[in-house]
């Protein structure tokens, strides 16, 4: 099973060292999803970058930065997996298909 995430303008997604929250990078600012619910916890509108493969966590991850993969605009998309193996995602420009056993089907956005 699985689950959509609908975001516009994806850049670059990471999650945080316990696996518990998704960064994810957009044109638009940066959102924080719970991988327990797969809801969006935290939106800034402030645009962030990612610089030398970190982004700038907020909401329940500010302060650390956060290891992340940038979208490969070349083939238009990327693949990411979660620290513990349980989640691959898959990054499209128009959002993020969540694949793993406890990936329920909704969506949400950034």
């Amino acid at each position: 099973m699985g689950r959509y995430l609908h975001i516009g303008g994806v850049v670059a997604v990471g999650f945080d060292p316990s696996g518990a929250y998704l960064l994810v990078i957009t044109h638009s600012g940066r959102g924080v999803f719970s991988t327990q619910t797969w809801e969006r916890v935290s939106r800034s509108t402030s645009p962030a970058y990612p610089e030398e493969g970190v982004g700038i966590g907020i909401g329940p991850i500010d302060g650390p930065t956060i290891p992340v993969d940038e979208m490969n605009y070349d083939t238009g998309e990327m693949r990411v997996v979660s620290p513990d193996g349980q989640f691959v995602l898959v990054c499209e420009n128009c959002g993020i298909a969540v694949v793993g056993n406890d990936a329920e089907p909704t969506a949400g956005e950034a």
